[in-house]
């Protein structure tokens, strides 16, 4: 076996190993054969028909032998040469898998979120601390659209002035067939929860990314519009951030027939709007005298200069949903590679991810409880005895 730390300049290809082949295991083994710093070397799931049916796809797309199959990681860690793990499978699986490849020697890739509860993320953590030389990411693609990088490098140079409020907005539908497609959604102990935890947790990290640190959240969760489920459907929360920043956290599994996942950046000199990964509204006074925009009524949504910022298709309205996605899991993968390459530290990695989980969690902890909570006091692991419910009901 190879070491699996490669830092420095390009160099041989980077073996790569997906564990779980469902949905978005596919959508990882798109991205892995068409960079051509990495090659897919195996395929793992503990059903044979998803591992061996994804090889044979590989297999015929790409016109070259298959990736081996292997029903556990360690088989494929005992009979492989890996160099990079990527984990796929359901959410509450993530942190074991994370930990035994990393004490394997090997970088890690973790889909989103980075596991269900912070006790595991919190193991995560512990074993990429304790590894040397080794990259570890949490798939968070939206931190690569270019509509994203330009609000966040809008913030951080200080061209929308104080930050003041925050909205994201997650309204979108998955009809019951969704829920019952798989034993394992809909669940807390696998899914970690519903609307925010799978949907939404991509709308919450870009929140943090743009306001900073929570302080304290308060929630509210339902389950209006599905069956047979155990998590939230519906759920709605208001955020104090460390700047005394406002925000609103909005998911929704249950608008039909499904709209979309909106970010809302707003400051004393500038505001921002993110639609479907697209920036659909940005407007900076840059050089512009403080408290001047023309009117002392502001400009009602006109003087936008998205076009300017990202160029016109990123400007434009995404009408397909998801036509980006492949395009940023590729600028993810492209920037774990360069982290391996070069021995810096990628866009998204374990501290990032927790945040996020926590505030999920926190979100969770508040609406079971009736209460606000305190960021900080659930990252330290106060509530991680709380069993969360969906609607609070005790």
């Amino acid at each position: 076996m190879t070491n699996a730390n490669t830092v420095g300049t390009p160099g041989p290809r980077l073996r790569t190993a997906i564990v779980g082949c469902g949905v978005i295991g596919r959508q990882h083994a798109q991205v892995v054969t068409a960079n051509g710093d990495l090659e897919l070397v195996a395929l793992i799931d503990v059903v044979e028909s998803a591992a061996t049916g994804l090889a044979d796809t590989v297999e015929n797309q790409s016109h070259k032998p298959g990736p081996a199959t292997f029903a556990t990681l360690a088989a494929a860690l005992r009979n492989s040469d890996i160099d990079l793990v990527a984990i796929c499978t359901p959410s509450g699986l993530h942190s074991d898998l994370a930990v035994e490849a990393l004490r394997a020697g090997k970088h890690v890739i973790i889909e989103k979120p980075i596991d269900v509860d912070l006790p595991s993320a919190r193991r995560v953590a512990e074993a990429a601390a304790a590894a040397t030389g080794q990259v570890t990411s949490v798939i968070s693609q939206h931190r690569f659209d270019p509509a994203s990088v330009a609000v966040a490098s809008a913030v951080k140079s200080g061209r929308f002035g104080k930050i003041t409020s925050g909205v994201a907005s997650l309204a979108w539908w998955r009809a019951q067939n969704y829920y019952d497609s798989g034993q394992w959604r809909g669940t807390w102990e696998l899914d970690g929860g519903g609307a925010v935890m799978n949907q939404g947790v991509h709308s919450v990290d870009l929140l943090l990314w743009f306001m900073g640190t929570p302080v304290q959240i308060q929630a509210h969760t339902a389950l209006l519009a599905h069956e047979r489920i155990e998590v939230e459907d519906t759920a709605v929360a208001t955020v104090r951030f460390a700047s005394g920043a406002l925000a609103v956290i909005h998911c929704t599994t249950a608008a039909y027939p499904g709209l979309t996942a909106r970010i809302q950046v707003h400051g004393e000199r500038g505001s921002a709007v993110v639609d479907n990964d697209r920036l659909q509204y940005f407007h900076a006074a840059d050089n512009a005298p403080a408290g001047e925009s023309g009117s002392s009524y502001g400009l009602a949504g006109g003087g936008n200069q998205a076009e300017l910022e990202v160029g016109v298709h990123d400007a434009s309205a995404n009408t397909k949903g998801a036509d980006d996605l492949q395009t940023a899991h590729q600028k993810q993968y492209a920037d774990v590679v360069q982290a391996i390459r070069t021995g810096k530290e990628p866009r998204v990695g374990v501290s990032e991810a927790t945040a996020a989980l926590a505030t999920v969690r926190a979100l969770y902890v508040s609406a079971t409880l009736g209460t606000a909570v305190h960021f900080e006091d659930v990252l330290a692991g106060k509530y991680d005895d709380v069993t969360v419910q969906t609607g609070g009901d005790a």
